[in-house]
This record gives C-alpha cells, structure tokens and sequence, in this order.
C-alpha cells in the first residue's frame, strides 16, 4: 500500500477533550490539559509517523462565546486551522447533551466541505444504553462519515479511529522527518508547562487571565536555566499567583520544574516573577507577543 499523509484538525467546544486525545493518539505530551476553558491558546501540531502513514494533527481552543479580545482570537484561531486540512475530527463531550455552542461549531465544520468524523469522547463516563442512544441519534444525522466513540483518557477505540482516519488521507510523501513529534520551539512548551501548573493550581477567574513569557533560557550539558515571567492584567491577581509568603509561586515552580526535568532529562533551575499588565487581553500587540501567535512570521 502506498504511503499517505495528511493534516487533521481537532475541533470542538471547550473541555470536548481534544488536546487529551492528541496527546494519547501521539503517546507524547505536546498539548497541555486542564478542566479550565481556553487551557489551549494556540494551534498546536503534533506529528504521528507509522511505515504507512504520517498524519500531522492541529489541536485547536475551544470555539465559544467570547467575553474580551483574547477570546475573540482564540476562535478565529479555531476557524483558521480548518484551512488546507484533510479530514475535520469533530469532537464532542458525550456527558453533555448537545446544545446551541455545539450546532456553532459543526456548522462552521459543514460549510469546509471536508469529511467530518464525529469522535464521541469521554463514553468512559456514561452507560452502554446511553452510548447506543447516542450513536442511533447521531448516525442518524447522516452528515458524518463516521461516528467514532471514544474514551481519550483511558486510551479506548483510537486505534480504530486511526484507522479509519487513514482511509481519508490522501497518498503522498511524509510532510516531516520520521522523527518529528511536533513542529514549535522548545521554549513553547516551557512556557505552556507553567501556565498548565498555572491552571490546576488557581482557581476562577485567575487563569484565563495569565500568561507566562520565556526571558532567558540557557542549557549546556548540565543544566538548563529558565527565568520566565507570569503576566497577570490585575493587582489583585498578582497577590493570588505569589500566595501567603510567596508559597503559590513556590508550588507552581516546583511542579513545572519536576515535569520540565523530566522532559529534558537534566536539573532544571527555574526562576519566576509575577508582573502586571493591566487589560493585556485586549491589546493585539501583548495577545501576539504574551501567546506566541507569531511563530510562524
């Protein structure tokens, strides 16, 4: 069989599950997780090479309602990764029923003439009888090339999803090396490490109103340094991140130092400051540089 290669954009409401999904379908953490809406602020692309295959999956933020400008990029980010993708996985939470948010999003998928897989994600949280029900209910639509169940977190039908997803790409040569897990700068996923640990250590409004920047990073064959820093766009937040006594900045630099060793196989010396940048999430020029969204200029 000839080799095929294609781009597969992961798209859905927040907290459907995509990013889990890329991360288990790669068997490599590339995206970080939280139960926090908009934990991903940026297209991230991971790679999976097989000998027949190499699909390059673009992991996208939760298309909904915005309430400032950053959400207002975070969906046209969303609606731009389904230019120039092959097959469209549209991922719903099969714990929820489906609402006005969810026709939004698959009716921007439908006007992409494109084939939409269905992936019915979290079935590890409902019954057998709800599972036919839903799988009756949205076989039935017939605008879906195919209704996958599936349960990201517990590793359950994505070979079969693979599969199927194979039939829908198109027979070419491989678009990156056999190595290639995922196509962004390494100081990308240090920042994302820390706002992670950011998002499962603070709660309500604080983290979708952070950012975190790369100011130093150096590495040799010992040790990596990083100092980065915490954008906050209020006082009030800064003495949340800092904690009683600094202990909040503590833990949080303590646990992404933990992950981040064990990414890079070396002591990692991580320092971090918190800093104020009051309405960040308003102004295009902070949005571009505090999220990484000139990457590719």
């Amino acid at each position: 069989m000839s080799f095929k290669a294609g781009f597969i954009a992961l798209i859905g409401r927040p907290n459907a599950g995509k990013s889990t999904l890329l991360n288990h379908i790669l068997n490599y953490k590339v995206a970080i997780v939280s139960n926090k809406a908009q934990t991903t602020r940026n297209m991230i692309r991971g790679i999976k090479t097989t000998n027949d295959f190499q699909m390059v999956f673009i992991d996208t933020p939760g298309i909904h309602k915005p309430q400032h400008e950053l959400g207002r990029q975070l969906n046209r980010l969303a609606f731009s990764a389904l230019e120039g993708v092959d097959v469209i996985y549209y991922l719903l939470d099969a714990t929820k029923p489906f609402g006005k948010g969810d026709q939004f999003v698959l009716d921007l998928c439908l006007k992409q003439n494109l084939p939409i897989l269905l992936i019915l994600n979290k079935i590890d949280l409902i019954t057998k009888k709800q599972l036919m029900e839903l799988l009756l209910q949205y076989s039935s639509m017939e605008i879906f090339k195919e209704v996958i169940p599936v349960s990201a977190k517990n590793n359950d039908n994505i070979d079969r999803l693979l599969e199927v997803t194979q039939s829908f790409i198109p027979e070419q040569e491989a678009f990156f090396s056999d190595d290639s897990m995922v196509d962004f700068p390494e100081y990308f996923y240090i920042t994302e490490i820390i706002r992670e640990h950011i998002l499962h250590l603070t709660n309500q409004e604080v983290p979708h109103s952070v950012a975190v920047t790369l100011d130093n990073f150096k590495e040799d064959k010992k040790a990596i340094l990083v100092q980065a820093s915490i954008i906050a766009d209020r006082d009030s937040q800064k003495g949340i991140l800092i904690g009683k006594q600094g202990a909040m900045l503590k833990e949080i630099g303590q646990n992404a130092r933990i992950e981040l060793e064990k990414r890079f196989n070396k002591p990692v010396y991580l320092d971090l400051v918190v800093k104020v940048d009051k309405n960040w999430r308003n102004v295009q020029k902070r949005l571009n540089a505090y999220n990484n969204w000139d990457l590719d200029e």
